[in-house]
Order: structure tokens, then sequence, then C-alpha cells
């Protein structure tokens, strides 16, 4: 599949904007929203759900930061990775080989971040002088440099990444077989790596016994995701009336043991 000029620029755009949208707090640079966007640019929008939902699961554990380190940008699977899917897929393509050849480019991503960030740490300083000399022209343009840098950093990186897909379909195209059969079982292997570094914060031992029911049902019983979510809303609902009746229940116990004077 061939991406048309028109559908590069679109591409550049909606990269720039999620980019940039980012520094609003507005999730834009998730990987769903990313992948489902692009797959309408794109025409595919069931491959790209797909790229968005296994990406979203790998970056669930690892695409959080531990201390100070800066984890990678899930815009790189959602940009890179869901051309990728869509562009290649009658090559052979898989989401999971997509995901996993995509990952440098969340390096990528985030190295634009920071680049952008350094270069602009100075701009605080001359915000304040323009308040202070009266300048409010030049201090409403400075407010908004850093928004519009991302801006043009990510319509950059989509736009080239767009038209630089048969060049990357050569390049993924000279790979033997077991290398691609080799990516397709790590990228398969990142979100269950991603939900483990997940898991293994949040998780509690009273906890496991429904993770290893979830599990049951989906490897043994072949139940449906939306069938599982169906059972787990039953059991938290069940846990939450339960507490619910428990704490009325102690609170009845003190009022009562007030009034006795005891």
């Amino acid at each position: 599949m061939d991406i048309t000029l028109v559908q590069a620029l679109l591409i550049g755009l909606i990269t720039a904007l999620c980019f940039a949208g980012q520094l609003l707090g507005i999730y834009t640079n998730r990987v769903i929203v990313l992948s489902f966007f692009i797959g309408l640019v794109l025409g595919d929008v069931p491959t790209a759900l797909m790229m968005g939902a296994i990406g979203e699961l790998a970056f669930m554990g690892f695409g959080v930061g531990a201390g100070g380190t800066v984890p990678p940008n899930p815009m790189g699977p959602g940009v890179v990775g869901t051309i990728m899917a869509i562009t290649l897929k009658n090559s052979g393509m898989t989401v999971e080989t997509a995901l996993a050849l995509s990952y440098p480019f969340a390096v990528l991503f985030q190295l634009a971040t920071t680049v952008v960030y350094t270069a602009l740490s100075g701009t605080t300083a001359n915000i304040k002088k323009a308040i202070s000399e009266g300048n409010y022209t030049k201090f409403q343009i400075l407010s908004n440099t850093t928004f519009m840098a991302f801006a043009l950093v990510g319509f950059l990186i989509g736009f080239v990444s767009a038209i630089s897909m048969s060049s990357l379909q050569a390049f993924v195209e000279a790979f033997p077989t077991w290398l691609i059969d080799g990516f397709t079982v790590a990228g398969g292997l990142l979100p269950a790596i991603g939900f483990g570094m997940i898991m293994s914060v949040m998780a509690k031992k009273e906890h496991l016994p429904y993770v290893l029911l979830g599990y049951a049902l989906i490897a043994y019983l072949d139940l449906p995701v939306m069938g599982v979510a169906v059972i787990g809303a039953v059991f938290a609902l069940i846990i939450y009336f339960q507490n619910g009746t428990r704490e009325g229940n102690t609170t009845t116990n003190v009022e009562e043991t007030y009034e006795d004077g005891i």
C-alpha cells in the first residue's frame, strides 16, 4: 500500500496536534488515539485499533517512568507502528511485529521531547523579562513557543515517517523469515511484560485469585474479553456492597455505644 502526499500531510498534522497536545495533559500522545486517526486516514481502522490496543497494553507498564528515568514515548508505535501495520499488512506484517519494530521510534520521540525542552529552557527568563518591560505581544509569542515547537517537530516526524514507508518496506522485506518471526514473538511478549510490570506495583496478594481466575477464563475456557470484564465487574460489585454493609454495621455499633454512654 502506497501513501499519497495528501495522506502524508494529514498524518503529519495529526502527529503535530497529538505531540503538542501532550503539553495540555489531554493524553493525545497515547497509542490508541494516534492509531485511530491514522487508521481513518489510511482507510483501515480495524488494523489500527488492533495496533492501538496492543500498544496500550505494552506501554501500560514500561511506558511509566520509575524514579528519575524517562520512559519511551508511545507515539512511536502510535504513528510509525500503525503505518507499518497497515501499509505492510499484505507483506506479512503483523501488529506484534510492527510494535517491536516501532519501539526505537518511541525512543526517538522521547529524544525529540528532551531536545525541544532543552532548546527552549531559557524561554521562562525571556517571558519574565517581557512582562517586566510591558511587552505583552512578545509575552504571548514566547508563552506559546514550546507548543508551536512541539507541533513543528511532530509534523516533521509524522510526515517523514509517512513518505519514507516505501524505503522501510524494502528494508523490512530484506529481513529473513526467521528474524521477522523473532520480532513477532518479541512484539507479542511486550504487552505481557508491560502488564506484568504494572501488576508488580499495583497487585496485592488478596487480588491474585482474581488474576488467576481471569487467566483461566481466557486460556482454558476461551471466554471473550468482554465476558471476562463482565465477570470482573460482578466480583467488584460484590466486594463493594460487602464492604459497604460492613462499614454500615460498624457505624451503627459506634452510635449505639455512644448513646448507651459506655
